[in-house]
């Protein structure tokens, strides 16, 4: 079924006044009334527009459409989302005549509940993304959040309030990793319990590390006489440097493992380094001679595989 922008049929800012709503209803049902209006699809609007202004006049339907969030778009395929509004118990009354002249969209969200009081209905589940340093994801952080709760005031008005959360993330998220905060989602409607917060983890790019899940890489540069004759040099991992052992006769793109030396884990990442050979430049005569004294007595032709 298609999606209701209740908002935009009545022509209003979804923080519109319970005064607005019934200007901008009169307004508009004057206007496409089907005994009066010469609109070619009069019938069809003011149908469209009494189903609009019969939810959002309504403070507890208005918090439940609400509820839905602000991403959605007229006409986008909608279903209900399980756990929050548009259960097949609402708890919203209406009789058959009154059901028939709304739409599909309107059943799904207010169908008939069997009477009796409004049955408490559990809030949305809300996701908020949340980056963070590479550093902090191998060690742990606490981050403060502040968010935006929607709550209905006394004259019915839609309107929403700030609150702060001290969240921990722990040592050894992943990118896209999802943390679950019970109950810190949206309100629930007629006493409801409240939906779940979701924080989704996104890991800031880092100058010199790659992560990949819980493995990191780097590209490690190395000088041409630590490639031809081997050497042990210190390496930086996100818990500090180590040494590693390079093999004499390595070429550029050589991959090598420390092992376990990624992000923390059961079990742990490891770090694949990349070696890089990096040639020094020739800026002065004296490094001059030094390469014309290497391409006298090495005799290497890089390119002999390529047959030239």
């Amino acid at each position: 079924m298609e999606y209701k922008d209740y908002y935009k049929t009545l022509g209003l800012a979804r923080d519109a006044t319970p005064d607005d709503i019934k200007r901008a209803y009169r307004k508009l049902a004057r206007k496409f009334h089907p005994d009066v209006s010469k609109e070619p699809n009069a019938e069809a609007r003011f149908k469209e527009i009494n189903e609009a202004q019969e939810v959002l006049k309504d403070p507890e339907k208005r918090a439940a459409y609400d509820a839905l969030g602000n991403n959605w778009r007229a006409g986008q395929d909608f279903r209900p989302p399980p756990g929050g509004p548009g259960g097949a118990r609402s708890g919203f009354n209406f009789t058959p005549d009154e059901a028939a002249d709304f739409s599909d969209f309107f059943s799904s969200m207010f169908n008939r509940g069997g009477g009796g009081a409004p049955r408490k209905r559990r809030g949305q589940d809300q996701t908020v993304r949340i980056q963070i340093d590479l550093e902090d994801a191998f060690n742990g952080i606490t981050r403060q959040l502040r968010l935006e709760v929607p709550e209905l005031a006394a004259d019915g008005r839609a309107i929403s309030h700030e609150r702060t959360l001290n969240v921990r993330i722990p040592a050894g998220v992943t990118q896209g990793r999802q943390i679950r905060l019970s109950g810190q989602g949206g309100p629930g409607i007629h006493g409801g319990p409240a939906g779940d917060l979701y924080l989704e983890v996104e890991l800031r790019p880092h100058r010199h590390f790659t992560a990949d899940g819980r493995d990191v890489q780097l590209r490690l540069p190395i000088a041409p006489w630590e490639a031809a004759l081997g050497a042990t040099i210190p390496v930086p991992t996100l818990g500090g440097a180590v040494n590693l052992k390079i093999p004499a006769g390595s070429q550029t793109g050589k991959r090598m493992r420390l092992k376990g030396r990624g992000l923390p884990g059961e079990p742990a990442g490891d770090e694949m380094v990349v070696l890089e050979i990096v040639v020094p430049p020739a800026k002065t005569e004296e490094a001059r001679r030094v390469y014309e004294h290497m391409a006298e007595q090495l005799h290497f032709n890089p390119r002999a595989d390529l047959g030239v």
